[in-house]
């Protein structure tokens, strides 16, 4: 696209948007950047804006914004169906996402993943893959870097591994991913896309436009991503827990299998849990598809030690483990992490809760939980779900939380934090929320040594 001496509007603020202004200043364009929102946690954003020389306005969308622009790009945490980008699109002005305006500059073999849970660690398991065989590699999208700042590497990676969320979906035409997986699909973001159904297919238009010779991995396990429709000729591959695939990679009980043979062992996967067994079967096929040398790909493997905040172990003190499942912002994400170990558990959770119904975690909670420790707004929804299945008290903040977790603990326990909700309703997302969690787990345990 040129976009040379034309005026791009640039909708949000964040590091998407930031991302999308240096792509376009590279390319001689002239971004104006409008946000709807005001306040302090823009000022960082502001302030980078105003070291790039670039435009910009906040506290509402006035009409000079959209004036005589050429193109519009929206982050993902704006809904396309806001007034002034329905109105932009009536007058024939193009209207994308940053990731779809970011990856029309990229070089190299792309591999995309979505999924409602798992992407992370799939990503950030794929670049160490891909790494570990020696080749160059570059993680964006949906996480902390834009994809935008990919595009303007130079020399570009070889392969360029992207976090997809439904949102950048949403506003994807032309994205084209040579591999592309649909790890899973559970309740999620209901309230922008309305239902499953809609919320489906948005996910599946990760497939939309590949082409003959790339690679679609779908979860044989999951009656929705295994129904999605994939272009003409493009090869359909699949991964299982659950049962041999005809292409692909399953798990069995001696470890991975691809048609009948094991290609790695269960020992060589570090992950805990049957939801990771999944996540390194979708890798591995991922891997497979892009022709990566397999003995390379399994000593990576071996080596791989997970992903910040997605069942991460914090330390291990008088017999007790403490793991941080911060990311755990869904009741999906909750009962995968319930599932992973098979001691008694010390739960905290609670937070922002998305409306779901946490009486479905009953059966699973009983069995699991040894006592829970509610906190934030959805404390009230948790107590009424699960206190007559296990003893139950409510923290009026992380360290009130983390000092009722250790006076419930015992040797051989495992202290969890998996919220089961976002954190909004305390934090700025789920890392701040993690991060506090293991400081204040660190600080007990140093005040416990001293």
């Amino acid at each position: 696209m040129n976009m040379r001496d034309q005026k791009v509007t640039v909708v949000g603020m964040g590091r998407s948007a930031l991302g999308a202004v240096k792509l376009l200043l590279h390319h001689g364009a002239d971004p104006f950047v409008t946000d709807a929102s005001e306040g302090p946690a823009l000022a960082p954003h502001v302030a980078a804006l105003d070291a790039l020389g670039v435009p910009h306005e906040t506290g509402g969308h006035g009409p000079h914004a959209f004036a005589d622009t050429a193109l519009v790009i929206v982050s993902p945490g704006v809904p396309p169906s806001i007034p002034p980008l329905v109105a932009a699109r009536s007058r024939g002005i193009p209207v994308m996402g940053e990731l779809e305006y970011a990856s029309r500059f990229l070089a190299g073999t792309l591999l995309a993943v979505t999924g409602t849970n798992g992407k992370t660690t799939v990503t950030e398991l794929l670049r160490h893959l891909i790494e570990g065989c020696g080749r160059s590699v570059a993680l964006a999208g949906n996480n902390d870097t834009p994809l935008s700042e990919v595009a303007l590497l130079n020399p570009a990676p070889s392969y360029v591994v992207t976090e997809v969320s439904s949102y950048q979906l949403e506003t994807c035409d032309t994205f084209h991913p040579h591999i592309a997986t649909v790890l899973n699909l559970t309740p999620d973001h209901l309230g922008r896309h309305g239902d499953m159904e809609t919320y489906g297919a948005v996910k599946a238009r990760i497939f939309s436009r590949m082409a003959p010779g790339d690679v679609a991995v779908v979860n044989a396990d999951d009656v929705r991503t295994r129904a999605m429709d994939v272009p003409p000729g493009v090869f359909r591959a699949a991964f299982s827990v659950n049962h041999p695939v005809g292409e692909g990679v399953y798990v069995a009980d001696d470890g991975f299998h691809v048609q009948g043979r094991r290609v790695t062992s269960s020992t060589d996967n570090p992950l805990p849990g049957r939801h990771n067994r999944a996540n390194v079967a979708a890798a591995l096929t991922m891997a497979r598809a892009a022709g990566l040398d397999w003995d390379r790909v399994v000593s990576a493997l071996r080596t791989f030690r997970g992903v910040e905040h997605r069942i991460e172990p914090v330390l291990d003190a008088d017999g007790v483990s403490w793991y941080n499942d911060s990311k755990s912002t869904n009741i999906d994400s909750l009962r995968v992490a319930l599932e992973s170990f098979e001691r008694p558990i010390i739960l905290l959770a609670g937070g922002r809760g998305k409306g779901s119904d946490y009486g479905v975690l009953r059966d699973l909670v009983a069995r699991t939980v040894k006592a829970l420790i509610t906190l934030g707004e959805d404390a009230p929804l948790l107590e009424a779900a699960f206190g007559d299945l296990v003893k139950t008290s409510r923290a009026a903040g992380m360290a009130e939380a983390v000092t009722l977790a250790r006076e419930n603990a015992a040797p051989g326990d495992v202290v969890l934090l998996s919220p089961g909700c976002a954190s909004f309703d305390r934090y700025a997302n789920f890392e701040e929320r993690g991060r506090d969690f293991k400081a204040c787990v660190r600080r007990l345990a140093g005040e416990a040594m001293t």
